[in-house]
Formats: C-alpha cells, structure tokens, sequence
C-alpha cells in the first residue's frame, strides 16, 4: 500500500478534521483513499487513481 492520504480523494480537503480517515482502495489495495468527514457522512463518490475503483 502506498502511504496514508492527506486529502480527501473526492474533494481534496486536508484530512485534519475529527473524523477523516484514511485506507487502502478496496480495488487495488495499493493506493491510498483518503476521505473527509463532508464528504464520508454525504456519501460522496469517490475514484481510485490507480485502478479507477468508485465508491460511496
């Protein structure tokens, strides 16, 4: 896995709030998927750079 994510894939939002988080892409689990508490608790789509995986 590559290293954790300091923004959020889907907005690149800083991940220094309460409630970010980061973890490897359920795709590929090699790229790190980093998620805001905005767009985690909106169900933003997110996209994998590396394998194009898209998620909630």
């Amino acid at each position: 896995m590559s290293e954790r994510a300091t923004n959020c894939t889907a907005s690149g939002v800083p991940l220094v709030e309460e409630g970010s988080t980061s973890f490897p892409c359920p795709g590929c689990d090699t790229a790190s998927i980093g998620r805001s508490p905005r767009c985690r608790n909106q169900g933003v789509i997110y996209n994998c750079a590396e394998c194009g995986y898209q998620g909630p």
